[in-house]
């Protein structure tokens, strides 16, 4: 007996507490992202508009920080996520609900009787209901986990984008420079050619190095507005929140790299993907048992009935009330549960299957981005210390050179647009960096994420060098 109150206690407190709000479960996902601010979508309707906040953010040159904290509040992709927890906790609300008593009015005058009242109650749910109500809470717990990885991932979608856009600009910028020098080299070879000092050759060496230039100015400039449309979707913005503008220029590389040891272990622990299918397991469990609890509990049904009749059979004016009770039971002989419970058991080998895939996966990922963050500093450290210095040192060497009549402008123009290119190649190298370093923290926050390659899209400058032997 004590058995049997503790099971309605236990069913009646799964479908009294389990709240309609998704506030909390916005909570958790802030704890587990360690996002600072997400949007309250659980206190408001669905706006057309940015949030408030928004609007404040974008007054000032926006940096990687702020990037991601707008597209936190305004991506409506995320939104919509943080609002689909709504439909698990929904899930969760329903599965631990009670069954409803039935209630029957019947007249019966073949019975001589005015009427009888039944209430009829299926007692099976008293103990389905709470298993059922843990294997939903496992899978909300699951969701959870699920969206504060894409919280995670947004971040490194706009971090990502933010550095191809930043560099995408300094491309343009060196890419205009450059143009200017080749004008320089173009104008020169025509006055040249027209005193009569070069060759036709060389001018039209000089003619197509400067419209390829222009060309490639042109794909740059596309470049540029691609990359401030991706972030712009990342964000969230449209009409007139679009007219903001990134704070220039790439944080300083730290001279000495610093990689946190253990990173396979690390990524493993911070897995918000492996710890989902963990609670899916979980839940797969739990319907497991309820699939086994439907097959060995039968449908057990108790009623009241009451009857308003003749008090006996000699008597048709005197009428009482007449009580009786009943218990039907629906013995589990043909449907035992079979289907649910074959599907229950290979969704758990599925879900196995898959969390040794993903743990897999999480350590070769690891292993590949910390290549990539080392890679790319040896690249950069190799620039700042060597490349850069020695290209500069080439660039003053040939103005030196000119400005004492030993070279001619031809060659001062090319030493110019080597230098150009070295940066254009740093440029690129800092980039791919912070991108890997990205990964890499998006990896310890807890989500696995595929590599932007921003790299492979940039639109490079190929510049035409020409080779003059020339004098001025």
């Amino acid at each position: 007996m004590a058995r049997t109150e503790l099971l309605v206690w236990l069913a009646l407190c799964a479908s009294a507490c389990a709240s309609s709000s998704i506030g909390s479960d916005i909570s958790r996902v802030r704890t587990l992202s360690k996002a600072a601010s997400l949007p309250h979508v659980d206190r408001a309707e669905v706006e057309l508009i940015s949030d408030k906040d928004v609007h404040g953010l974008l007054g000032a040159p926006l940096t990687e920080a702020t990037a991601v904290r707008i597209a936190l509040l305004n991506n409506r992709d995320l939104r919509a996520e943080l609002r689909e927890l709504g439909v698990s906790r929904g899930r969760l609300m329903q599965a631990g609900l009670l069954a409803n008593p039935t209630f029957e009015l019947e007249l019966l005058p073949e019975r001589e009787s005015d009427y009888e009242l039944r209430v009829e109650y299926d007692v099976s749910s008293l103990i389905l209901a709470p298993l059922s109500a843990r294997a939903a809470g496992a899978e909300l717990e699951a969701h959870r986990f699920q969206v504060a990885g894409s919280v995670v991932e947004l971040g490194y979608q706009v971090r990502s984008a933010f550095y191809a856009l930043a560099a995408a600009e300094q491309r343009l910028s060196y890419a205009q420079r450059t143009l200017d020098a080749l004008t320089a080299g173009r104008d020169a070879a025509l006055a040249l050619l027209a005193a009569g000092n070069v060759p036709v050759l060389e001018a039209s060496r000089q003619i197509v190095a400067y419209e390829s230039a222009r060309i490639e100015v042109a794909k740059i400039e596309l470049a540029v507005a691609d990359r401030r449309e991706q972030v712009q979707r990342l964000l969230g913005l449209y009409g007139t929140d679009t007219e903001w503008r990134i704070a220039h220029g790439f944080a300083d590389i730290p001279a000495e790299l610093s990689l946190p040891a253990q990173l396979e272990t690390k990524a493993l622990a911070a897995s918000l993907e492996l710890k989902a299918i963990e609670r899916r397991l979980d839940a797969a469990g739990h319907r497991t048992g309820v699939a086994r609890a439907t097959a060995l509990i039968p449908d057990v049904a108790v009623d009241f009935h009451a009857l308003h009749a003749n008090a006996d059979a000699h008597d048709r004016d005197e009428k009482s009330w007449r009580y009786g009770g009943g218990v039907s039971v629906g013995v589990p002989v043909f449907n035992r549960q079979q289907g649910r419970q074959r599907i229950a058991e290979a969704e758990f080998d599925v879900l196995l299957e898959r969390q040794q895939a993903l743990a897999i996966e999480l350590r070769s990922h690891a292993r590949e981005v910390q290549n990539h963050v080392r890679s790319a500093h040896a690249r950069v450290r190799a620039y700042e210390t060597t490349l850069v210095p020695a290209q500069h040192s080439v660039m003053e060497q040939t103005l030196l050179m000119y400005n004492a009549m030993q070279l001619g402008v031809f060659e001062l123009l090319a030493a110019r647009r080597g230098e150009l290119e070295i940066e254009l190649a740093y440029v690129d190298a800092k980039a791919a960096y912070w991108e890997a370093t990205a990964q890499l923290d998006a990896l310890l926050a807890g989500k696995l994420v595929a590599s932007g390659d921003h790299a492979a899209e940039r639109g490079g400058m190929s510049l035409q060098r020409t080779d003059s032997g020339q004098g001025h």
